[in-house]
């Protein structure tokens, strides 16, 4: 595999010195590296490009890489308090894990793993709607000045960079995440589904209704304005924006179990086709999800640190709003977001399993494998799901 390197960063003072620069332009954050060989994943070309020792390089990362890092510094040396964090061993690992998806695959069923894999680059696709997020006018809603923060450039080329990466630029014939995902699936298993059958699998998966495979906005503010957990003297759009980001940092550090996952699998040439390629694409994947992770904690630690303005000009604590998201944002991504995705991925094993008669056999075999089993209840035995709701 190529080797993957984050930019370096420049402008951020490595020996704890000021900073060179805390504001930026879109464009600069827009910007990607000069001079890059384009990167091709079978017949499509995608983001990022290989700088001249053959490494990869992420897309957009010319100066959006060192303002979080200037942005990191800035905020250690303004408040001396740590950014927000949630461990990769806070969240389970995938279901089916590496060993169960190598007996599904080696038994001639690689279904369920293609279901993920499709799975997941759709959902790569919804971050398209990322540049059509409503973002307030946020220096009204803080008492401080945010013109030096991450949270001052979410509208200024984070949030637009972040939608990019994971859908693509619309002005671009290189693809973003949803279709490197697609390209990784179809390399390393030679092209499974059509579109019919992605849009049947993806109803199975739950992940979109009968008959479509688009998001309703509306639907999903209106019923985001139902269940409020911030007082009505908040601005809305402030608390959606900040459940928004709280869900993604999640997702996106959750999402390096998938990467784990993937890049064993797609990159086996004794498992799957495409002699290793496959996960190769994963891995670019990987890289660029770095700086997403890095600025959204980097702007939700700057709010924890500031005050928040209601429409009647109470203050409110920033830690204490953050805690209000954050706290039932985790125990949903371990609990109700967990099942759901168990469920749906049980259904796809046990679809293509039944019917042979080795089925109970591999069945037993598939289920020894993992740790996480399904009760004859329908209900899940998740000893680390368990585990980390215990501690």
């Amino acid at each position: 595999m190529a080797d993957i390197v984050q930019p370096a960063v420049e402008g951020a003072a490595s020996d704890g010195g000021t900073v060179d620069q805390l504001r930026f332009e879109p464009e600069e954050l827009l910007a990607s590296h000069p001079g890059l060989e384009p990167v091709l994943a079978g017949d499509r070309l995608c983001h990022g490009g290989f700088d001249g020792d053959g490494r990869y390089v992420s897309p957009r990362t010319l100066h959006r890489v060192p303002a979080i890092a200037a942005w990191q510094q800035h905020h250690t040396q303004t408040f001396g308090t740590e950014l927000v964090d949630i461990g990769l061993d806070q969240f389970p690992g995938p279901y089916p894990n590496v060993e169960q998806s190598r007996i599904l695959i080696e038994a001639g069923l690689p279904e369920p793993v293609i279901a993920t894999l499709t799975r997941i680059g759709t959902v790569e696709g919804f971050g398209a709607f990322l540049r059509y997020s409503m973002v307030p006018d946020l220096q009204r809603h803080f008492e401080e000045d945010i013109a030096d923060t991450a949270l001052g450039h979410l509208d200024r080329g984070l949030i637009e960079a972040h939608a990019r990466d994971e859908a693509g630029d619309p002005a671009s014939k290189a693809v973003g995440h949803d279709r490197m995902w697609f390209a990784a699936r179809d390399l390393a298993f030679e092209d499974p589904v059509t579109v019919d059958e992605t849009v049947l699998m993806l109803q199975r998966m739950g992940i979109t209704p009968p008959g479509t495979t688009k998001v309703d906005p509306v639907a999903l503010r209106a019923a985001a304005m139902a269940n409020r957990r911030l007082p009505d003297d908040i601005d809305f759009d402030l608390e959606s924006l900040v459940d928004r980001m709280v869900r993604l940092v999640l997702i996106e550090i959750s999402a390096f179990h998938t990467f784990i996952w993937a890049e064993a699998l797609l990159g086996d040439p004794d498992l799957v086709a495409g002699e290793g390629r496959a996960g190769e694409i994963v891995s670019w994947i990987r890289s660029d999800e770095t700086p997403h992770v890095d600025y959204l904690r980097t702007a939700l630690t700057e709010l924890r640190e500031r005050t928040v303005v209601g429409a009647s000009g109470r203050r409110y604590d920033g830690g204490e709003i953050l805690a209000a998201i954050w706290e039932p944002a985790v125990a949903e991504q371990r609990g109700q977001k967990r099942s759901e995705l168990l469920d749906a991925t049980w259904r796809e094993v046990r679809r293509v399993v039944e019917g042979r008669k080795d089925a109970a056999d591999l069945l037993e075999r598939f289920d020894a494998a993992g740790t996480t089993h399904r009760r004859a209840d329908g209900t899940w035995h998740d000893p680390t799901v368990a585990e980390l709701t215990a501690a």
